[in-house]
C-alpha cells in the first residue's frame, strides 16, 4: 500500500491512506490562514472557513482555532493543538471544576469545554452551511485538537444529530471526559472513532484515571508503523500520568518525541510503505 498522493474525498469508513490524511489536516492546523487556504485548496477543497477564540488570563490558553475545508464530496475540521508543557500544566491543575458533558451527559475536563465552547457555534454554523451536497463530515485533531475533535462530534451527535460526524480520527488525544459520557459516545459513534497513539506518547495518559478516561477504537502505532487495534472502554497504555513531572516533558524525552504530529505522520507513512 503506498502512500496516497491527496485526500479520497469519496472515502466513507476507517481507512489507512484517510487516517494518514486527516493527520496531514490535523498538522496543517498548526500553519498560518493563508497556508491553510492555499493547501486546502489543493487538496481538492474549494471552501475554508477559519474558527479563531483569543482568551484573556487567567485562562491557560492564549486561544482555540480550527478550520473547515469543505469539498464536493467531504467536509473536514481540523483543531490545532498546544504545546505540551502547556497542555500538562492545564491538565494537572486539580483546581479546575468539571463541566457538564453534551447532552447533560457526564463531565468533561473543564478547560477542553471552555476551548470547544469559543469556537463550537462557528463551527457547527460553518458545517450547517457548507453541506450542500450531503458531504461526508470529518473530525480531527492533534493532542488538545484531538480532545476538541473528539468532544465537537460528541455534542453533535448527542445535541444535532442532522450535522453527526461520518468520521473523527484523532492523534495523541488527551483523556477528555468520564466514563458515562465515554460509555455515550461509544454508543452514539462505534466505528467512526480511531483514537491513534504513537509509541510512548505521554499526553494520552493526561488527565489521570479514574477522573478521565478514553473513549473506544484505540489504534496504538509504532516507529516502524505496526499498527494495534484495541477496543476495550478503557483500552489504552499503561497508566504512568501518577507522579509525572516536568522531567517527563522534556523535548528530548521520549514521551515528547513520540508526541510530535512529525512522529505520528512518519509512523503513518511506514505503515503505508
Amino acid at each position: 500500500m503506498a502512500v496516497p498522493t491527496t485526500f479520497d474525498q469519496h472515502v466513507t469508513g476507517y481507512s489507512l491512506p484517510h487516517a494518514y490524511w486527516l493527520a496531514k489536516a490535523s498538522e496543517l492546523a498548526y500553519q498560518d490562514g493563508a497556508t491553510i487556504d492555499e493547501q486546502a485548496r489543493a487538496w481538492g477543497f474549494d471552501t475554508v472557513r477559519h474558527h479563531q477564540t483569543r482568551f484573556t488570563p487567567p485562562f491557560p490558553l492564549q486561544d482555540t482555532q480550527a478550520y473547515t475545508m469543505a469539498g464536493d464530496d467531504m467536509i473536514v475540521t481540523a483543531f490545532r493543538g498546544t504545546e505540551p508543557a502547556q497542555l500538562r500544566d492545564w491538565l494537572t491543575d486539580a483546581t479546575t471544576p468539571p463541566w457538564p458533558g453534551p447532552a447533560r451527559t457526564g463531565f468533561v475536563h473543564y478547560g477542553f469545554a471552555e476551548a470547544l465552547e469559543s469556537v463550537f457555534p462557528d463551527v457547527a454554523k460553518a458545517i450547517s452551511d457548507l453541506r450542500s451536497n450531503d458531504q461526508t463530515v470529518w473530525f480531527t485533531g492533534h493532542s488538545l485538537g484531538g480532545a476538541l475533535a473528539m468532544l465537537v462530534a460528541a455534542r453533535l451527535d448527542l445535541e444535532d444529530p442532522r450535522l453527526a460526524a461520518d468520521g473523527v480520527y484523532t492523534f495523541g488525544q488527551p483523556r477528555t471526559c468520564d466514563r458515562l459520557l465515554a460509555a455515550a459516545y461509544d454508543k452514539a459513534l462505534k466505528g467512526r472513532t480511531f483514537r491513534f497513539v504513537h509509541g510512548n506518547d505521554i499526553v494520552p495518559e493526561l488527565p489521570p484515571e479514574p477522573a478521565f478516561t478514553h473513549v473506544q477504537a484505540l489504534r496504538h502505532i509504532d516507529d516502524a508503523g505496526r499498527i494495534e487495534e484495541k477496543t476495550g472502554l478503557v483500552a489504552g497504555l499503561t497508566d504512568r500520568a501518577k507522579g509525572l513531572g516536568a522531567a517527563a516533558f522534556s523535548p528530548d524525552g521520549e514521551g515528547i518525541r513520540d508526541h510530535l504530529m512529525r512522529s505520528y505522520l512518519a509512523a503513518l507513512e511506514k505503515s503505508l510503505a
